[in-house]
């Protein structure tokens, strides 16, 4: 394929980056330094997405990844994830865009970023085009429909987020644990409402308190991941957030160590996320880490109650019997 094509189908293919503004999606506007943190990540995930759907070969969009700011680097591979799977699902070309993607040098540092970002295609290709369950990791597939439920909070909130719409039949990845998939879907809407809210913690905590009791837990757990991940916030904003989860406050934790293992497994670790470990789990980045890594199920098969949601109850115990976490 030529450079010429591959640009034109960059221009083709890729969002405008105005969609990713604070005014154009009517989101709640904190500060103008909020509103810019929370419209550059924005920006650096569609950055990702056109290399990936630009870039001759998977190395050469890594090399073009690796380039950009450490804080913003994960937004872009996992835009690049979203890129890779819609270029999947396209009627020509081959079918194994994300599977090289996760093989490659870099690309396979950034397993969880990127199963979020073909999530985020799901959305907006046609259904029969989905990747099969089977053929992704039968644990961190879960992580595909947190990607999914960001992208309907993100572009459809009046509906998601305001009219609290769920789908009672999503259809994927169906099975025994399909009735999972809503609560996954409201993982990805919680780290969502972290951008609606536009970081604010009491806007963001309000936002959760109108959805009905039986689906905070997950958003709680959702907005705890994008406050570590995304950041964009002080120290005392933290501590209100914590303390507005109230008897949530140990699935908050969880998504906060989700997101720190994420971080150092991309060797992406900034500040802000040693400052929200701190407040949200009582420990340090690598310490919240390495309890992911040790809450980790060695079988991740899906039953009653999925090996992924396991994982996150086992995260949740693990950092209140540390005491990280009151209850």
């Amino acid at each position: 394929m030529g450079n010429g094509w591959r640009a034109l189908r960059r221009r083709i293919l890729t969002p405008n980056k105005s969609a990713t503004l604070l005014d154009k999606r009517g989101f709640n506007k904190k500060s103008p330094e909020a509103q810019e943190l929370l419209e550059t990540i924005g920006g650096y995930f569609l950055d990702g997405y056109a290399y990936a759907v630009e870039a001759r070969t998977v190395a050469d969009a890594e090399e073009r990844l690796e380039q950009l700011p450490t804080r913003f680097r994960g937004f872009a591979y996992e835009g690049a994830g979203m890129g890779y799977a819609v270029l999947d699902a396209l009627p020509f070309g081959h079918k194994h865009h994300v599977a090289d993607f996760l093989a490659g040098e870099h690309g396979s540092q950034h397993v969880y970023i990127i199963y979020v970002g073909v999530g985020w295609a799901m959305a907006r290709v046609p259904r029969f085009t989905w990747p099969k369950p089977d053929s992704l990791d039968p644990l961190l597939r879960w992580l595909v429909l947190d990607g999914y439920g960001f992208h309907q909070a993100y572009f459809k909130t009046r509906k998601y987020v305001h009219q609290h719409y769920q789908d009672p039949y999503f259809p994927w990845p169906g099975g025994d644990a399909g009735g999972y998939a809503n609560r996954a879907i409201d993982q990805g809407i919680g780290r969502a409402l972290w951008f609606v809210g536009g970081s604010d913690p009491d806007v963001v905590a309000d936002l959760i308190e109108t959805f009905p009791e039986s689906r905070h837990a997950d958003l709680w757990g959702g907005a705890g991941l994008a406050a570590t991940y995304a950041g964009g916030v002080e120290r005392s904003e933290l501590i209100r957030f914590r303390d507005r989860a109230g008897e949530h406050r140990p699935i908050l934790a969880q998504g906060s160590v989700f997101a720190a293992e994420c971080r150092i497994s991309e060797g992406l670790l900034v500040p802000h996320t040693e400052l929200a470990t701190e407040v949200f789990c009582g420990m340090t980045a690598e310490a919240a880490a390495a309890v992911s890594l040790s809450a980790r199920p060695d079988a991740p098969v899906d039953g009653e109650v999925p090996a992924f949601e396991t994982w996150r109850q086992r995260i949740a115990s693990e950092v209140v019997s540390l005491g990280g976490v009151s209850t």
